[in-house]
């Protein structure tokens, strides 16, 4: 049995994926690529790679092909999910097996995420954390091993068994707060989230897909969804009708300015919300409830 297998979600993210792979290799971490049909060479630059391919015949969804994927490492003992644009430092992996080892309680490990500009990504808070509350985002960032209230799903270390005993990522989420919501649901089992500081990765932030039209409103639109969902879901508010009042506004005036991107920000967070309040849901956007 391996000890650790890693899962990389891949969508039109051929240019980020060498440097990703290329580091799993270099930690001997075997690697299985869940591909949600890509238009580009993603899947050829997984294959070259020496990674196992899985294909997705249509864009799945984050969260839900990470689940195929952890599926399919029938042999793994623990997995380590990354995103494309993750790119591990040397070292990280001993450290990651080394930190499950001295904290038999731990549910899900991260490693130190280092952003483009050079810090180191830690969140505070989560929506959804059931312990070490932070109400007001007090941020102190740890200077060894911490427990946290939330690890980013950009790269995330779990048992194979406790992720699929847990149901996996939620099936019902696309795209957004996938992540929050399992730190929710490890942490209700008593288990701790182990911020590692010892292991290093560089995190892209934002570059595991190509840019393309549409894509900015799209990824706007399942946040806020994401949002309205995983609040629901918890007896939380819910936020739909104040980001519909807020961003509404938005959009007409960017509307007016003609910057695209600013349109398709704005558009995209008040259609979500929208969505939400009519009770659509994300797979129904996708065409993923048939």
């Amino acid at each position: 049995m391996s000890s650790l297998v890693a899962i990389v979600v891949t969508h039109d993210s051929a240019e980020a994926l060498p440097a990703c792979l290329g580091a799993l290799a270099a930690e001997h971490v075997p690697a299985v690529v869940v591909d949600n049909a890509s238009r580009d060479a993603s899947v050829a630059v997984a294959e070259a790679a020496g990674a196992r391919v899985l294909r997705n015949a249509r864009n799945e969804g984050f969260g839900r092909a990470n689940t195929i994927g952890v599926r399919a490492a029938e042999r793994a003992e623990r997995v380590l999910m990354l995103n494309p644009d993750v790119v591990l430092q040397p070292g990280a992996v001993d450290a990651l097996l080394a930190a499950a080892r001295a904290y038999p309680d731990a549910g899900l490990l991260a490693p130190r995420l280092v952003e483009p500009d050079g810090r180191f990504f830690y969140q505070p808070r989560s929506l959804l954390a059931p312990y070490l509350t932070n109400p007001h985002g007090r941020l102190a960032l740890p200077e060894g091993d911490a427990c946290a209230p939330f690890l980013s799903g950009a790269c995330l270390m779990v048992a194979r068994d406790l992720f699929l005993d847990l149901g996996g990522f939620d099936p019902g989420i696309f795209l957004f707060y996938e992540d929050d919501d399992l730190c929710r649901r490890v942490a209700d089992t008593g288990r701790a989230l182990v911020h590692v500081h010892g292991a290093q990765a560089l995190h892209g932030r934002g570059r595991s897909s190509a840019p393309a039209p549409g894509r900015v409103f799209r990824t706007r639109w399942h946040q806020a969804w994401s949002r309205a969902y995983v609040s629901r879901k918890y007896g939380l508010p819910d936020p739909s009708p104040r980001m519909l009042a807020v961003n509404a506004p938005k959009a007409a005036l960017a509307a007016l300015s003609l910057r695209r991107p600013l349109i398709e920000r704005y558009a995209g967070s008040a259609a979500g919300a929208l969505a939400a309040l009519r009770g659509q849901t994300a797979l129904a956007r996708e065409g993923l409830d048939r």
